[in-house]
């Protein structure tokens, strides 16, 4: 039997918002019911565009849909669950999962307690360069290392979020999905006042594995860039232009100038043009139909998130 067709609400219609907005007007197995924004003025015309209501009040409208999708400031992502977890069992809630770790574990304790179905939303899971990296890893002798940067100048629309919880807290939610639970953390970085501007971490996992961190908000270029060194290898892997390229060392072989020379041998890994948002919300859509039987980012994803953002928070500013 085919799935039902699931009414769902959008709250927030901010940058992500309209991204959302864009995939979930197309998505097939779901059915956008309305659009709400503080903003009054900007969700009635969202609304109109889509021929459904655009409210700045969701209440009213909450009993009537399967699912939420929550892109609203960070500092309202807990006053939103919960509001909507009267009526809705299925809540998509951008990152971070909440403004502070308390906020967030408190979160997870509810939606436990309450029997939700919660997607946080890590986007970068998602990448299809990701999702290629994490094939090639699982096949390799051993990882050593994983180093992550992400830079991006500091937009004028974020203002409740520093780097660490609005940048590198992707990439911390990738170290944990590729190496596994952290062991310690230790940080620096660079305060523009009470906001991190720049932050480096580095994260000793309980497998013995590697990740260093680095964000930054300081820089006009836009990075996105994981690199790892394995035992027989090093990956190089650009999640902008969904590009893989691993330098695999040969045998040491002999030659008539030298007592032996060492080539190394660079393939490309073919990375499929997906969307991650798009394949995001579909995963989203399936653990509504089927709730824990999709491995998407759940609320102690979004927690294990915080706790390492909280602890270089203190590093940083300490």
């Amino acid at each position: 039997m085919q799935d039902k067709i699931l009414k769902v609400g959008l709250l927030g219609l901010g940058n992500m918002g309209r991204n959302h907005l864009r995939v979930l007007s197309m998505l097939k197995g779901f059915e956008l019911a309305f659009v709400a924004d503080a903003n009054a003025e900007r969700a009635a015309k969202a609304g109109l565009a889509h021929g459904i209501p655009g409210v700045a009040d969701p209440t009213p409208l909450l009993p009537d849909v399967d699912a939420v999708v929550i892109c609203t400031p960070t500092v309202t992502h807990a006053d939103y669950i919960r509001l909507a977890a009267a009526h809705v069992p299925n809540i998509f809630v951008e990152k971070p999962l909440a403004a502070t770790l308390q906020e967030a574990q408190d979160i997870a304790v509810f939606a436990r307690e309450q029997g939700l179905n919660v997607q946080v939303g890590f986007i970068e899971r998602f990448n299809p360069a990701v999702q290629a990296l994490k094939t090639v890893l699982e096949r390799t002798q051993r990882v050593i290392s994983v180093d992550f940067t992400r830079a991006n100048k500091v937009s004028a629309r974020i203002t409740d979020v520093d780097v660490v919880t609005d940048l590198m807290i992707h990439d911390i939610d990738l170290a944990l999905y590729l190496n596994g639970p952290a062991r310690s953390v230790a940080a620096h970085g660079f305060a523009h006042g009470r906001m991190i501007d720049f932050a480096s971490a580095l994260i000793t996992h309980q497998n013995g594995q590697f990740s260093r961190i680095q964000a930054s908000r300081v820089t006009d270029k836009k990075i996105r860039q994981i690199e790892v060194t394995c035992v027989d290898m090093f990956i190089d892997c650009d999640l902008l232009r969904k590009e893989i390229l691993i330098n695999r060392q040969a045998e040491a072989e002999e030659s008539e100038s030298l007592p032996y020379v060492i080539s190394a041998i660079q393939e490309a890994v073919t990375v499929p043009p997906q969307e991650a948002l798009l394949t995001e919300l579909q995963a989203f859509m399936a653990s509504c139909h089927q709730p824990g039987g999709s491995q998407v980012p759940g609320v102690d994803a979004g927690v294990d998130a915080m706790r390492i953002c909280a602890q270089i928070h203190a590093a940083v500013q300490a």
